[in-house]
This record gives C-alpha cells, sequence and structure tokens, in this order.
C-alpha cells in the first residue's frame, strides 16, 4: 500500500476508486465504504482512501490506522485538515481534487458527507457533476447497530461507559492501546501479580478508568490477562494515566518494549482502597473473575 501525508503528493495516471472522510474509527460503516472502494478496483483502477486529520483525540493513531488499511487498499492519503482544504470551494474540490489530482472513476461517500467552505458541498453538488467530472457516484447507506447509526460518535459513547462489548461491535475489531512499557515501583510483582505499565499514545481516546478483561500482546504472542486504566490512586504519588496490564501465565522482562492491550469487558471502576492489603484483595478477586471470563467465553 502507497502511504502519502499529503493530498498534493498523490501521483498517478490511472483512474481511481476513491472514499473521502474521517475515517475516525475505521468502525463498520468506515468498512462498508472501503469495502465498495474495493469491488470498484481492479488492475487498471485503483482504490484510494482520502482520510482527513482533524488533528483531534482519536480512536485510531495515524499507524494504527495505516495498519489496518495495509493490503486493502492501493493508496492511503493520511491528509490533515489545513487551511486550504478548508477555504477551498466545493466545486473547487470536486474539479481540482476528485478530477484532476484523483482523476475519480468511483466516488464512494456516506448520505451526509459534506465538504468544501463551509460545507457547502453534499451528495447532490457531487451527483451533478457527476456527468461532467466523469465519475460514477455511489452514496452508500449508514451501517446501523439496533437501529441507531453507527459513528464515531457512538464508538466514543459505548467507550466512556465503559461498554467494551458494544464499542467492539460497533468497530467490528476489539478495541486496543498500544504503547512502551515504563518501569514502576513494581509493586505488583510483590503482591503475586507482575503488571506492565503501559503508557498510551497521548492522541488515543481511552476507556472509561477501571478494570477490563484483557487480551495483552507481547512480541508476537497474546496472553488473556487484566488491565486497569487511569492513575492507580491507591498507590501513585502523582497521577499519570497508565494502563497497568497483568498477562496470565506470563512473567517475562517487558521494559521498554511495546505491548498492546485488547478490551473486552468492564470489571470495575477504578477506585482508592483504604490499603495495599484491601487493593490485593480486590485484584485477587478481579485476576479469578477474568480467568473464568476467558475460559467461559474460549476468547483466550
Amino acid at each position: 500500500m502507497q502511504y502519502i501525508t499529503e493530498i498534493h503528493s498523490y501521483q498517478s495516471e490511472k483512474p481511481t476508486a476513491v472514499t473521502l472522510g474521517k475515517f475516525e474509527g475505521l468502525h463498520r460503516g468506515h468498512q462498508k465504504l472501503i469495502g465498495k472502494v474495493r469491488e470498484y478496483a481492479s488492475e487498471d483502477v485503483k482504490s484510494v482512501v482520502c482520510a482527513f486529520d482533524m488533528g483531534k483525540a482519536t480512536l485510531l493513531t495515524a499507524r494504527e490506522k495505516r495498519e489496518r488499511l495495509e493490503s486493502r487498499v492501493d493508496t492511503m492519503i493520511a491528509c490533515p485538515f489545513t487551511k486550504e482544504l478548508r477555504e477551498m470551494e466545493a466545486e473547487d474540490f470536486i474539479k481540482k481534487i476528485l478530477s484532476k489530482r484523483f482523476r475519480a472513476a468511483y466516488v464512494v461517500v456516506g448520505t451526509d458527507f459534506r465538504f468544501g467552505h463551509g460545507k457547502r458541498g453534499d451528495v447532490d453538488m457531487l451527483a451533478r457533476y457527476a456527468g461532467t467530472c466523469g465519475y460514477r457516484l455511489d452514496v452508500v447507506e449508514k451501517e446501523r447497530y439496533k437501529d441507531r447509526v453507527i459513528s464515531s460518535t457512538y464508538v466514543r459513547e459505548a467507550l466512556r461507559e465503559g461498554d467494551a462489548e458494544l464499542a467492539n461491535a460497533l468497530l467490528g475489531y476489539t478495541y486496543q492501546v498500544s504503547g512502551r512499557v515504563e518501569h514502576g515501583k513494581r509493586l505488583g510483582r510483590t503482591l503475586g501479580f507482575p503488571t506492565m505499565n503501559v503508557a498510551p499514545p497521548p492522541e488515543k481516546v481511552l476507556p472509561r478508568f477501571g478494570v477490563y478483561a484483557c487480551r495483552i500482546q507481547v512480541g508476537q504472542a497474546w496472553y488473556p490477562g487484566i488491565g486497569n486504566v487511569g492513575v492507580k490512586p491507591t498507590v501513585a504519588e502523582e497521577p499519570k494515566v497508565l494502563i497497568e496490564a497483568y498477562a496470565f501465565d506470563f512473567d517475562g522482562d517487558v521494559y521498554g518494549e511495546e505491548v498492546t492491550v485488547e478490551f473486552y469487558t468492564f470489571v470495575r471502576p477504578e477506585q482508592k482502597f483504604a490499603s495495599v492489603e484491601e487493593l490485593k484483595d480486590r485484584v485477587d478477586a478481579n485476576i479469578r473473575y477474568c480467568r473464568e471470563y476467558f475460559s467461559r467465553t474460549g476468547l483466550a
């Protein structure tokens, strides 16, 4: 897959099947659009995903988005939403970007796609220019989950509530956070459950603070486990948001390495305990629950 970070850097003489949007979480609705682009693609028609980066906290980092699209489309453009794009008139976007730059043969968008200065451009405008600019417009209906449209906002709401199952159902994959393992106080090891202090990317949206049944990837191997998202109020001297993960049946040294934590189900909110002993008793119970969860669901 060709990966480009500037829309004007795209160069190809071949026509394209292109879809455009923020594609923040690459959820099931986004996957529907990308699936259509893949249907139109061929040896002579290149598949292009133009993902606008709005510079806000996001469900997928740029690297994660790239990894999820790798081998699925010919080109991904991670396009900053610059002043030039914000102020470009909608008609100019169609003529200069879609027609001239992308040589679009197929334009695939959702029903609410808006573009151009003041968001004047919409699917009706795209339809009006389709004939003169030589592309076929495919307006794809929204994907729904239990009668509600799937959106990045819906995913964020689910994560904010700690509803990992709902978030995963909307995404079509398991929500995950990757980060490097930092040195801690080694308290978990002392208490019998050696944990990894995973520093999340600053731009990554995190689930509700609390304890989750998780899977943890170390190297190429995945382990069932447990994770706490938050600031560890019982033992931390200074609040710092981390994911403290314990991978069952793993006891290696991974300091400085990157690991990935997948979230499956919410166990309890983060809380401050009166003592380390009380914390240990609760964590022991949470570990038992998570082991039973993975045994019962077969997700390990």
